[in-house]
C-alpha cells in the first residue's frame, strides 16, 4: 500500500452550526495581527473588507468580547482576547491532528 496521510479541517461552531473559528477566521486574525490592518487583511485574502469585518463582528458578538481593536493612528491590532482565542485554536487543532493521525494509523496501518 502506498503511503496515505489524513487531511482534516477543524471548526469551533455554535450550537446552530455556525462558525465561530476555523481555518479563515483564524487566517485573518493573524493577518490582522501580522498587517496591523483589516484593508490588507482583505486584500491579501482577497476578500472584500466587509466580507473580513463581518466574520470578525460575528465571532466576537457571539463570544461576547472585543477580539479586534481599531484606532485610526494605530491602526487594528488583536485583543489580549483576540490573543488568546487564536492560541487556545491552535492548540486544539495541534492535539485534533494528533489524535487524527493516531486513528488513521490505527485503521490504515501497512500490512
Amino acid at each position: 500500500m502506498t503511503d496515505l496521510k489524513l487531511r482534516s479541517r477543524h471548526w469551533v461552531v455554535n450550537e446552530k452550526g455556525d462558525i465561530i473559528i476555523g481555518e479563515g477566521r483564524c487566517e485573518i486574525l493573524e493577518n490582522i495581527e501580522k498587517t496591523g490592518s483589516l484593508n490588507q487583511t482583505a486584500k491579501i485574502m482577497r476578500m472584500s473588507y466587509k466580507g473580513v469585518w463581518s466574520k470578525v463582528k460575528v465571532t466576537e458578538q457571539y463570544l461576547k468580547v472585543r477580539l479586534v481593536a481599531t484606532d485610526k493612528k494605530r491602526g487594528s491590532r488583536l485583543t489580549e482576547e483576540g490573543k488568546e482565542l487564536l492560541e487556545k485554536y491552535h492548540r486544539l487543532k495541534e492535539r485534533c491532528l494528533q489524535a487524527d493521525d493516531k486513528v488513521f494509523k490505527s485503521i490504515f496501518k501497512s500490512a
